[in-house]
Formats: structure tokens, sequence, C-alpha cells
């Protein structure tokens, strides 16, 4: 994918998750069974995911560079990240601390909503900053997939908003 591709479906998974969110009441925002995330959690925790790739793309690029260095191999395409984070995932790998999120209320989903469609908005127009090259070159770190070159870590933002509307869909198809 090149960029304009990639700000489009980062965009677009973000966006669905939102108006999914937007359709839900309060009783199915804070809706939980056996431990599951509520959907106000999962939206929690997609900003808590979403915000240090944009810190991570307004840097200025020798600051990824020093830190976590350049990659010698070929970014992996997007079914190779999703599968790649799937399969962690049914290692039993979990969110780490910092991207677990605090219960919810409801009266916090405008707020939420807005912070999180403007990270992606603000992420989207950082891209145009990386040509396709440097995308492929400097690497991030990963909590759970350990470094991943930019366009890895986009692969998995566009993935990880996918991941988890399903999972908030799933925990009120139990209800």
């Amino acid at each position: 994918m090149n960029n304009h591709q990639i700000a489009n479906k980062l965009f677009e998974n973000h966006q669905n998750f939102l108006e999914f969110i937007s359709s839900l009441s309060e009783q199915n925002f804070m809706f939980s069974i056996d431990g599951k995330w509520t959907a106000g959690q999962q939206l929690d925790h997609l900003i808590r995911g979403v915000l240090p790739i944009k810190m991570a793309f307004s840097l200025p690029k020798m600051i990824p560079d020093l830190l976590f260095g350049k990659t010698d191999r070929n970014s992996r395409d997007y079914d190779a990240i999703v599968t790649a984070y799937q399969g962690k995932l049914a290692a039993g790998s979990k969110a780490s601390k910092r991207f677990i999120p605090p219960s919810i209320s409801f009266d916090k989903r405008p707020e939420l909503k807005n912070k999180l469609l403007k990270t992606v908005e603000r992420l989207c127009q950082k891209l145009d900053n990386f040509s396709p090259q440097q995308l492929d070159e400097y690497l991030l770190p990963h909590p759970i997939l350990g470094k991943l070159t930019m366009r890895e870590m986009l692969y998995f933002t566009m993935y990880h908003a996918e991941h988890h509307h399903r999972a908030a869909l799933h925990n009120l198809e139990m209800k």
C-alpha cells in the first residue's frame, strides 16, 4: 500500500469503529461479560494505542532512528502482521499495563470519540512527511510484536481498530 492508501484505510477502520460506538445505547456501551472490556474500554484502549504512534510520527526522523534503529529486512505485508498478532494473542499475549483501560463512563463517550478521531486524523496527516522508503526503514517498538517498521506499525494500527470493533461486537452478542 502507498501512503495515501494507508491513511485512507487507517481513517476508514477507525471511523467504522466510531460509528459503531455512536450507535450504542448506554446499556450496550457499558455492557461486559466474563471480564471482557466494555465498548467504552475498547475505545479508550484504541486511543492508548494510537497516541504513541502519532507521537512517533511527529518526531524528527532522527529520533526513532537513534532510539530504535533502522531495519535490515523488508517490511512484512498487512496479512503477515495480522497473522503474527493473532498468533501472539492465541499464545496468551495480553495488553501491557499502560494500554489497559480503566472503567469508562457513558458520559465520556463524546470526548473519547473526538480524541480518537483527532488522533487518527493527525497520524494520517503525518504520513505525508515520510517517503515509502522511510516507512520501510525506521523501526518502532510494539509491546507484543517487538520492533516493527513504521509501515508494519501502521498495518497493525489498521487491524487493531478492526480487532477491537469485532471484540466489542462479540461482547454484545454474548448478551
